[in-house]
């Protein structure tokens, strides 16, 4: 039987990362019972966002530099993401990386990229919160004391641009659901960037920057605020 939940267990790894909550509780997990050697973002072709969530370098290395880990980036288009993501799977190898950790929740045991990707690697895979249940993933999140913004919202998801720059708290957990939205924001209804928590040594500053809309979709810009002490 798969054992992704318990994939990093006595194992070094490198954790696919993207500076949300789902990716930073799978590292938290995953750093109870293996050794973390790294993480690994993608960013968008020009290199100046990452892939995932429109992030900043300079935000990601400072949520990394917090962790206390290096982070392994490659600039990337949709098309040459596999590739790319491979050779930085290659990288992590050739520096201990036993396994890939992710922050999946709900992919299927069958025909899972990350199980495909991570064979051709000769990597192990581990998915700490793999089959977890939404609303017991977010609640763990909250209470081990993580401090998480939302930073996108799907407009025609339920979220509204007032949800942009609000703190995941067990009242607005209650709130989303309330609303009939996923706490989880598993369907795509939002995303989130961690700023604090017990990974972290000290907390990330950031400013807050003019929302950004692109459809049904609006973006909270977070820039790297190293005017602000903590």
């Amino acid at each position: 039987m798969t054992d992704w939940k318990n994939g990093a267990y006595g194992h070094s790894f490198v954790a696919s990362y993207s500076g949300g909550k789902d990716s930073t509780l799978a590292l938290y997990k995953a750093m109870q019972v293996g050794k973390p050697i790294g993480l690994i973002m993608m960013l968008e072709e020009e290199g100046k966002r990452s892939r995932s969530h429109g992030m900043p370098p300079e935000l990601i290395r400072a949520q990394a530099e917090s962790i206390g880990l290096p982070v392994f980036t490659a600039a990337t288009s949709w098309e040459d993401y596999e590739a790319n993501f491979m050779t930085l799977l290659a990288k992590a190898k050739s520096q201990g990386a036993e396994v890939l950790v992710t922050g999946d929740l709900d992919v299927p045991e069958h025909h899972c990229w990350h199980d495909r990707v991570t064979k051709n690697a000769g990597l192990g895979l581990a998915m700490p919160l793999w089959d977890m249940g939404h609303r017991e993933a977010v609640l763990e999140f909250i209470q081990l004391g993580f401090v998480t913004t939302i930073v996108t919202v799907n407009l025609s998801l339920g979220m509204n641009e007032e949800d942009l720059g609000r703190i995941l708290t067990l009242e607005y957990v209650e709130e989303l659901e309330a609303r009939g939205i996923d706490p989880c924001g598993e369907g795509g209804e939002f995303h989130t960037t961690v700023l604090d928590g017990p990974l972290f040594k000290h907390p990330i500053p950031v400013r807050h920057g003019e929302i950004l809309r692109d459809g049904k979709y609006a973006f909270l810009p977070l820039e790297l605020d190293c005017n602000r002490e903590e």
